[in-house]
């Protein structure tokens, strides 16, 4: 079996003999339903390979369908002409490059439809391809724009360089509807939705299908695609760990499912995570190893978030459905980059709950912010946590101690603001990836952190004080009896008090009682 993994092109797919998971029926449902949609998905999910089975769709090629859903579907094979723009390969770091791209975009067309001495910004230019292409074809054209929002996501942090993104994104897209006699069908693709105050204030006329629960499959793999499609490699991965048919479909649903755009809508997986798994034999963490979310990491420090906070968001669907609101909340623009989804909804209040998609994504975000917030030298999350684990395992609290004395210390140019908010951030951070190795029940209120690990042999107790001493912390956890639920449990109870000291941004006192 071919998986397409990285391949976006669907003429290659089909051609080459990849696996294709048929996406054509809500094609054709897209396509016969309106003419103006936006989507927004996560990196990686297959919205660029959507783009190319429109365009290959829109233009006609037929052959290409062969055995595919649409093929019973469709009757006429009209061909439009197709305009293309990927603003996915661009890097978008000063006012001219954004204005380059979109030159280029428009001079190939011209070089073939012609242009007019009187169109001299790059919307008049646009406006004029589309109508000498209605006049010289006699049909309609078809726009696809595939990450519309690379400029906007890539000058995130610069203020001045994404306004003038915005204003040149708004008023080239604008033509979508000043134009609309001429053209067919349109859709633009994105990771992040910028609002009506901003890019799209022009489009009314542009459907947002982002949480539809009609197309909330339209990117993504569904558990009924997975076993109609991939079988053979479920039944291959079992047999490279040695496990059952039934253990594999649930290691495989725990680790990459667990996305939805809807409420009550259909669960997916990440393609491109699942595809890689079957492709490798191999459980891993394929999403975050093509890309990191820098950008959102800025977000959060910059807004002094508490990162517990992460998976107790209740927002508004208004609220997820645009990002304008950043500089306030950042949740936003993190529920559509991926590494949040919809958990529950409240349907009297009209709320909904976030939370992470999957374990790849939880455990690769933590791994991925805990340099951020912590001091991990040359070793990295992994190789840390690797270690703090084996210290719990081994009955080795003071060593695992020491290490966290060196995770948090001062490191002025990643610590800012509240010294309390920063130690509560990282050690979330810290039990949020020891949780995937051990059992971790953690307790947060009134700036206290409390937090209970369990291994096989081991039960650790821990209380954290701040400012006071490491005695305080060991006779809380006396005087509260945190022990006593484990007095008949079999393994050995270690206490621990924790002193972290505000002044020195770091823990300067423990003590352990066995």
């Amino acid at each position: 079996m071919k998986y397409p993994i990285g391949i976006q092109d669907f003429d290659k797919i089909i051609n080459e003999g990849y696996t294709y998971v048929d996406k054509t029926e809500l094609i054709y449902k897209l396509v016969h339903e309106g003419s103006y949609y936006f989507l927004s998905r996560p990196r990686r999910f297959g919205k660029s390979l959507l783009m190319s089975t429109l365009d290959a769709y829109f233009s006609g090629k037929r052959e290409l369908f062969k055995n595919l859903a649409i093929e019973k579907l469709e009757e006429d094979w009209t061909a439009y002409p197709v305009l293309h723009l990927d603003l996915n390969t661009g890097k978008y770091n000063s006012k001219d490059s954004l204005t380059h791209a979109l030159d280029d975009f428009l001079s190939r067309l011209e070089a073939n439809y012609g242009t007019f001495h009187s169109e001299k910004t790059l919307e008049l230019r646009f406006m004029g391809i589309i109508e000498r292409i209605y006049h010289k074809t006699g049909k309609p054209v078809v726009i696809l724009v595939d990450e519309y929002d690379k400029p906007l996501l890539q000058s995130i942090n610069n203020k001045e360089l994404q306004e003038d993104f915005r204003a040149t994104l708004k008023a080239f897209y604008s033509v979508l509807k000043t134009q609309d006699r001429y053209i067919r069908f349109a859709l633009l693709t994105g990771v992040t939705k910028f609002g009506k105050v901003s890019v799209f204030s022009d489009l009314n006329n542009l459907i947002d299908i982002s949480m539809d629960e009609g197309y909330d499959t339209l990117c993504g793999i569904t558990e009924e695609e997975m076993h109609r499609y991939f079988e053979e490699s479920i039944q291959k991965l079992a047999e490279r760990y040695k496990i059952s048919y039934e253990e594999t479909c649930a290691r495989l649903k725990k680790r990459y499912d667990g996305y939805h755009f809807v409420e009550y809508g259909t669960g997916v997986y990440n393609p491109f995570s699942l595809l890689s798994t079957f492709r490798a034999s191999k459980f891993g963490s394929y999403w975050f190893e093509t890309g990191t979310p820098t950008f959102l990491v800025q977000l959060l420090q910059r807004e002094n978030f508490y990162l517990p906070d992460l998976t107790q968001q209740q927002v508004s669907a208004d609220m997820l459905n645009c990002i304008d609101t950043m500089d306030r909340n950042p949740i936003p623009v993190i529920y559509q980059s991926g590494y949040l989804t919809i958990k529950d909804y409240d349907e009297e209040f009209k709320v909904y709950t976030l939370g992470f998609p999957n374990e790849e994504v939880e455990e690769g975000f933590a791994n991925y912010l805990l340099p951020y917030y912590a001091h991990t030298g040359s070793e990295g999350a992994p190789m840390y946590v690797r270690n703090f684990v084996l210290a719990l395992r081994n009955g080795r609290p003071e060593q695992f101690m020491k290490r966290m004395q060196v995770l948090f210390a001062d490191t002025d140019y990643k610590i800012v603001g509240n010294a309390e908010l920063y130690f509560q951030n990282a050690f979330y951070i810290v039990t949020k990836l020891l949780g995937f190795y051990t059992e971790v029940e953690r307790t947060i209120s009134d700036g206290r952190i409390d937090m209970i690990v369990k291994t096989k042999d081991y039960i650790y107790i821990f209380e954290f004080k701040y400012d006071q001493n490491a005695d305080i912390a060991l006779q809380q956890i006396e005087n509260k009896g945190y022990a006593q639920p484990f007095v008949t449990d079999g393994r050995k109870i270690v206490k621990i008090g924790v002193n972290f000291s505000r002044e020195h941004r770091c823990i300067d006192e423990w003590k352990i009682k066995e």
